[in-house]
């Protein structure tokens, strides 16, 4: 499937389905979740990196669970807002997961999701350890509400 823009990609969900925001790094995905009216995000879940077949299995089979129709993937954009090395890759990782996977998707900007998201935690007086344990999923699930928020905007 092709990577959507989030106008075109709210065409491709079936109503009621819920949408999974992955936030990729280099060694774990942050995996989020939204309710099933698309309006709230929530921490789901953290995948260790592998190879993308199984960690497409790992989303796959959290998407049926959970009864997603749709992935939101984290864009790495630089400095300067624009599509480097990183974003490429990420482009295609999130092209060959749709492909993999069956399911649309969408890309949104990840700037700062997970620095704000450390920040917060520190904020609230969260551990090194624990910080360490929730990041990536809480990373992934304002990535996830930004685009919640920005589907609703129009």
């Amino acid at each position: 499937m092709p990577i959507f823009n989030l106008t075109d990609f709210s065409a491709h969900l079936a109503p009621g389905a819920r949408l999974l925001g992955l936030d990729p790094g280099s060694k774990r995905i942050g995996v989020a979740l939204s309710d099933v009216t698309r309006q709230i995000a929530s921490p789901y879940a953290t995948l260790l990196r592998a190879k993308l077949k199984q960690n497409a299995a790992e989303i796959a089979a959290i998407a049926a669970k959970e009864g997603a129709g749709g992935l939101i993937v984290g864009l790495p954009l630089d400095d300067e807002q624009k599509l480097g090395p990183r974003a490429q890759a990420a482009r295609d990782w999130a092209h060959n997961l749709s492909n993999v996977t069956g399911l649309p998707v969408a890309m949104v900007d990840e700037s700062f999701t997970t620095a704000d998201a450390h920040e917060r935690l520190i904020a609230a007086g969260v551990s090194r350890e624990r910080r360490a344990e929730v990041i990536d999923k809480m990373a992934a699930a304002a990535l996830l509400q930004r685009a919640l928020d920005l589907l609703r905007a129009g």
